[in-house]
């Protein structure tokens, strides 16, 4: 029976407190409450450390691709005999629905046209920042957030299934501290990862029910309201409640691949009846031009225009947001790539979901681009109307299987969300009860049920926003954790390939 630990009362009192805070009314406590506090702390973390984000994305991208190359990348993560527990197709729609899900499916339409009116330089609504938008596009969702993911993904299988360790993400700090870690420091990062997963979780439930209530409004002419965010919210929970009762082996994998056929049909559909050959032309010209100026768009800051904050807007915030994310995402993908090597993880993280992320928004966001640019569409109007939600189906519905496709797209929306609740129940659960690979399905439920109140509340009372920075907020340390991990990691690494050095000679 898996044991309860210290860190899920500590974590599941903290989130609960969060909550109450987030709907206590601004009037209340007008210079305290959850939204003023969380937006000053972010502004000054962005403000002063931006350069702080962009060096340790960048320094995890080149620990990853040096993984690949490395004379560790041989190395299998579990025993020298366990085969991976799932085919290629199956790996590759679970990294991608815990990922990335609805957040590609939210922004794929929306980032691009976006960045197409507000550049980070130049003048908007012209050709070159039709590139640039695509290009950045391209960077924020591509191999930087994967090598994040990536990295503590590695760590957490290679210490769970290739030296048995608990599968707790401060236990990867053994080889740097020792025992040491097992006490406070080590319960305070684990409720740091508890945290950051809650909120991370809950906010893109929220957004993802607004997106569905928005496709359905849209679709159907249902009157867009709260009181239909809350109904998705709870028809939803509980499907994914269910899912997460069946265990990760059915649930999570036939829903992921589910997910995986209905993206790459909505995609190939888009794909043939849009702009076809523009599409073709923008990825190709857009992955080159992403891979030249990559070095260049990795440390970009802009020291002599301090009055520009789309870096600090877009670029930092994003990678703040993919650190949150990462003990999420990291925990799950370990926790579905035994029996692989490092080489062939790293390969497959950090490549397989980029080149498929730069796909989909060329599709995506090259098509809305074009309608705006070329057909003068005013998709940037309703979305100004609207909210970024609408970007997706009033793109759609220029083309004459609009309503078809938007269809299939609340579905994706709708899928996504419950794999995304779905594989944070898990990662929730194995985190709280000492790394059991098989948390007891009432931690599971409790978390579920958490998480769902938490958006559902935060959504109700406008403070989505507030629980999305202060996730953001606890990403800070846990870059500093995250560095942490990869020292560690190499010492592990060095350790091992002094010991199999001495058996050969034996």
């Amino acid at each position: 029976m898996s044991k309860v630990t210290r860190v899920f009362y500590i974590s599941a009192v903290l989130a609960f407190l969060f909550v109450v805070w987030g709907i206590i009314p601004k009037e209340v406590l007008p210079n305290a409450n959850l939204d003023t506090v969380t937006t000053a702390i972010q502004t000054y973390l962005v403000d002063q450390f931006g350069w702080f984000y962009l060096l340790s994305a960048t320094t995890f991208l080149i620990f990853a691709i040096y993984l690949i190359f490395s004379k560790y990348g041989k190395i299998k993560l579990g025993k020298p005999n366990d085969k991976p527990e799932h085919s290629y197709i199956s790996w590759f729609a679970m990294l991608f629905s815990a990922g990335m899900g609805i957040g590609l499916v939210f922004w794929g339409a929306a980032e691009p046209l976006s960045h197409f009116n507000i550049p980070p330089y130049g003048e908007g609504g012209t050709a070159e920042a039709a590139a640039t938008a695509m290009k950045y596009s391209f960077f924020h969702w591509g191999l930087h957030p994967w090598a994040i993911y990536a990295t503590l993904g590695l760590a957490l299988a290679y210490f769970k299934f290739r030296r048995q360790s608990s599968g707790l993400i401060s236990d990867i700090l053994v080889p740097l501290f020792g025992n040491r870690i097992k006490g406070a420091w080590g319960t305070t990062i684990d409720v740091v990862v508890v945290i950051a997963t809650v909120f991370g979780v809950a906010t893109s439930l929220g957004f993802g029910a607004i997106q569905i209530s928005s496709g359905l409004s849209y679709v159907f002419g249902i009157n867009q309201s709260i009181a239909l965010d809350m109904i998705i919210i709870l028809i939803v929970t509980v499907l994914y409640l269910t899912s997460a009762m069946t265990g990760i082996n059915k649930g999570i994998k036939y829903l992921s691949n589910t997910n995986l056929v209905l993206a790459i049909s909505l995609m190939l559909l888009l794909l043939f009846i849009g702009p076809t050959n523009f599409i073709l032309n923008l990825f190709t010209s857009t992955f080159g031009s992403y891979i030249q100026d990559l070095p260049s768009m990795s440390l970009r800051m802009t020291p002599f225009d301090p009055g520009n904050s789309w870096i600090k807007d877009w670029t930092v915030f994003y990678w703040a947001w993919w650190i949150a994310w990462a003990p999420f995402v990291g925990t799950f993908i370990a926790r579905v790539s035994r029996g692989r090597t490092i080489r062939e993880f790293v390969s497959g993280v950090l490549l397989v979901p980029t080149i498929f992320g730069a796909i989909w928004f060329t599709v995506f966001g090259g098509t809305t681009i074009n309608l705006e640019f070329f057909q003068d569409a005013n998709i940037m109007q309703q979305v100004n109307e609207i909210g970024e939600e609408a970007a997706l189906f009033a793109m759609l519905d220029q083309f004459p299987l609009g309503t078809f496709m938007s269809i299939i797209a609340i579905l994706l929306v709708s899928i996504f969300f419950i794999t995304s609740a779905d594989s944070a129940t898990f990662v929730l659960g194995m985190q709280t009860t000492g790394g059991s690979l098989y948390p007891p399905n009432v931690v599971k439920l409790i978390w579920g049920i958490l998480q769902s109140g938490a958006a559902a509340v935060l959504l109700w009372q406008g403070g989505l926003q507030a629980l999305q920075t202060a996730s953001i907020i606890v990403a800070f340390p846990f870059a500093i954790i995250l560095i942490l991990i990869v020292i560690s990691l190499m010492k592990a690494f060095k350790q091992e390939a002094k010991e199999m050095e001495l058996k050969r000679k034996e």
